[in-house]
């Protein structure tokens, strides 16, 4: 930050300058980060908002074969309905950069189910019903890597444009203030200098 006490001296003024340099290339570097985090954040987003509409497209239909499986077992029938194995899968990620900030593109993928125990509480409409929730666990874990790549570069973004702001209207402004008193006192001290030098010669 530019001292408003500094002594105006030509080396100071010469320092101050190119302090001021460093400072606007970093202003610079910053506000060009900030457009590419913005059009990351738009990217992440439509990725995000079409997993959202497969999720909710397949969620409605996972309803749609519940009212079925209730229809044809009711609601206490249903919940005495034989718990399915435990699900097992794995996910995978794969991590990416953008400007330093880490993101992960996420691909789960569950196990083939067991095959249902036959009891006679079996039906087509509860096994539809159940197959179908299972199958949203996949959509429900890119969503939520989606989210967290979201909240990510919303962090990084809003860190760099305050950063930016700092240096725009904050740093940058003083130095100048400073660098033109400066360049005055300079100047000043310069024409008092010319005129000892003219009575000198007197």
């Amino acid at each position: 930050m530019a001292d408003p006490d500094v002594t105006p001296t030509q080396s100071a003024f010469l320092a101050l300058k190119d302090e001021r340099q460093g400072m606007q290339e970093g202003y610079h570097f910053l506000d060009e980060k900030r457009y590419i985090l913005a059009a990351e954040c738009l990217a992440e987003l439509a990725r995000y908002e079409a997993a959202l509409t497969a999720f909710s497209r397949d969620y409605q239909d996972a309803v749609s074969a519940l009212r079925e499986a209730v229809a044809r077992h009711g609601v206490e029938g249903l919940r005495l309905y034989p718990a399915a194995a435990a699900i097992a899968g794995a996910l995978h990620l794969q991590p990416r950069s953008v400007l330093g900030v880490t993101l992960y593109d996420l691909n789960c993928a569950l196990d083939p189910p067991e095959p249902p125990a036959e009891t006679p509480l079996a039906s087509p409409e509860a096994r539809h019903c159940r197959a179908l929730f299972r199958a949203l666990l996949p959509r429900a874990a890119a969503l939520a890597a989606a989210a967290a790549n979201l909240e990510r570069l919303r962090a990084d973004y809003a860190r760099t444009a305050r950063r930016a702001r700092a240096l725009e209207e904050v740093l940058l402004p003083e130095i100048d203030d400073t660098l033109r008193r400066l360049e005055g006192a300079l100047e000043e001290l310069e024409r008092e200098e010319s005129v000892r030098a003219r009575r000198i010669g007197q």
